[in-house]
């Protein structure tokens, strides 16, 4: 049968930040997080959306036995990101749920000047998982986990270094395809760091499939193409599975107790589409550690987010 909801080991005791946590896949992670016992942060851009999605989930649960707290981070925005942190001060975290993205919109930029599906999906996740190293306190032993959520797209990314933000030229898709590729790459390179380090953390990578949320339908509404809208509803209607089953690699990852750090873990159906979570292998191009190496030099200059953490001896076997 797999690994369902079900099998979420109670999370009493332990805190979870989700980064969009209003919606889609977030919102499927926190409530049955919230089911469990966990304490949820809900890290979104909207705090008025954010209450709306905590107050749902507490209408649907006959009794939240965890607590639910929404806190605003724009991911588009180092500022944000970086005010976030502060409130949680020293706020001990357990588990980091690295969700918050956009797919294939218009060209735009984010608050510093980042093409926004770059900013938004890897650097900011990338400055806040920095950030918030001290809070996840990987030195004892609290099983921390640091989920960093990708896609099935990012086995057609690449890096492209000379032009990182596509100001020369972009493609939609290809600006997600490389900002899915930095995700995966970022989680290999930090559970590398970790191990180095012989901390007591995790980093998983995750995907969900072919999942039905809005995240489908923000491009072609942002870019007025209403065909192509109306095609992404069929296409949710028929093809994908809910944002429920497509939230248990995350809620996997983060909370299974055989979850495996430097794994990558998405739907085993259907052409990795639709199922209940499994280990699978990524793209040759995620394994690749000098890209990996650059791009986490590249971000640490783009962000000014350092990590207290070495780097990984080069003969070190990929995850």
């Amino acid at each position: 049968m797999g690994w369902t909801a079900a099998d979420i080991p109670d999370q009493y005791g332990r805190t979870f930040v989700v980064t969009g946590a209003n919606s889609g896949l977030g919102l499927e992670t926190t409530r049955e997080l919230a089911r469990k016992g966990a304490t949820v942060i809900m890290a979104c851009r909207s705090v008025e959306r954010g209450e709306a999605a905590a107050d749902d989930v507490r209408d649907d649960l006959s009794r939240v036995e965890g607590d639910l707290r929404v806190e605003q981070c724009d991911l588009a925005s180092l500022n944000s990101i970086r005010e976030f942190t502060t409130r949680l001060g020293d706020e001990r975290i357990d588990v980091l749920v690295n969700n918050a993205g956009v797919m294939a919109i218009p060209r735009s930029e984010t608050e510093d000047g980042f093409e926004t599906q770059f900013g938004v999906d890897h650097l900011g996740h990338f400055a806040l998982t920095g950030l918030l190293l001290d809070n996840l306190h990987l030195d004892d032993e609290a099983d921390s986990r640091i989920v960093t959520v990708s896609s099935g797209v990012h086995e057609s990314g690449d890096i492209d270094f000379d032009d990182l933000h596509h100001e020369e030229s972009y493609d939609r898709w290809e600006a997600y395809g490389q900002a899915k590729l930095a995700n995966v790459l970022f989680a290999y390179e930090l559970e590398r760091r970790l191990l180095t380090a012989d901390l007591n953390a995790k980093s998983i990578a995750v995907h969900p499939g072919y999942a039905a949320t809005q995240l489908q339908i923000r491009g072609p509404e942002q870019s007025g193409k209403r065909f192509r809208k109306l095609a992404m509803r069929l296409m949710n209607t028929l093809v994908a599975q809910s944002a429920e089953r497509g939230a248990l690699p995350l809620l996997y990852a983060g909370t299974a107790p055989d979850a495996e750090g430097g794994a990558y873990y998405g739907p085993g159906g259907l052409a990795n589409m639709r199922g209940t979570p499994d280990r699978q292998a990524s793209s040759d191009r995620s394994y690749d550690r000098e890209t990996a190496r650059r791009l986490w030099d590249v971000s640490r200059e783009l962000t000014g987010v350092t990590y207290d953490l070495p780097r990984p001896a080069a003969e070190r076997a990929s995850p």
